[in-house]
């Protein structure tokens, strides 16, 4: 039964993401607005999908944690979940993205005209400069930014590595950074089609206040990630 509602949802998501993405085309003739309207309208869809057809919910902890205004979320990555329902519950994130996804189309041109920030992995300095830019714009315009350190989706007790990003984020735009935990990758898995139902748990860690120095930031936001992540898992009868 697992495997057939993890093949239909996967259906059902591509059905749902060609119907989205190629109806809402006239949106992007429009103010940037209407692009965020339509992103929070694709991830609303997806989320039903995932809730009603395999079966997985999910539940914030701390949400205290997360003020209001400009600030730096960095969130674990284990699944495509949390990329979704992320979008939902931060108000019209600029999301830190791989920059090759930004020349998909249709996808790149929702994305460009939602203000994202494209990341270049080779980390050149130009690179550098021209995300360090697009984040200062969605600062300036009051927006949450998103990112996921590690760049890429880790399995449940892998070992963390997480790139230099988004210290660099944190040292150029002196705003607070809200580290946040999950276990995710226990119901969505990031190599098998198998998806379980349960509950996924964000929990949002204390705000890590501007004035740190590159190595004492990162430092800092892998172990309150890193140790949050390890007791939601255990929590959840993990023993990897």
């Amino acid at each position: 039964m697992t495997i057939f509602r993890s093949l239909l949802f996967n259906l059902l998501l591509w059905i749902w993401t060609a119907i989205a993405v190629i109806g809402f085309v006239p949106l992007l003739l429009g103010p940037a607005r209407w692009a965020v309207k339509a992103q929070s309208g694709w991830s609303t869809g997806a989320e039903w999908l995932i809730r009603h057809v395999v079966g997985i919910t999910w539940r914030e902890r701390d949400r205290e944690n997360l003020p209001e205004g400009p600030v730096i979320v960095a969130c674990k990555h284990q699944s495509v979940y949390e990329t979704i329902v992320m979008q939902m519950r931060l108000r019209d994130p600029a999301i830190v993205m791989k920059r090759e996804l930004l020349n998909i189309p249709l996808y790149g041109w929702y994305s460009r005209r939602m203000g994202m920030i494209p990341i270049d992995r080779n980390a050149s300095s130009s690179a550098m400069r021209q995300m360090l830019r697009a984040a200062e714009a969605a600062v300036a315009q009051g927006r949450p930014i998103l990112i996921f350190p590690e760049g890429t989706r880790a399995a449940p007790g892998a070992p963390a590595h997480y790139h230099p990003g988004v210290a660099g984020l944190y040292r150029h735009l002196k705003v607070p950074v809200v580290p946040v935990a999950l276990n995710s990758g226990l119901f969505w898995g990031r190599n098998t089609v198998h998806k379980h139902a349960g509950t996924v748990t964000l929990q949002y860690l204390p705000v890590i206040e501007p004035g740190l120095d590159r190595r004492a930031f990162m430092a800092e936001m892998e172990e309150r990630i890193e140790t949050a992540t390890a007791a939601l898992l255990e929590e959840s009868g993990f023993c990897g």
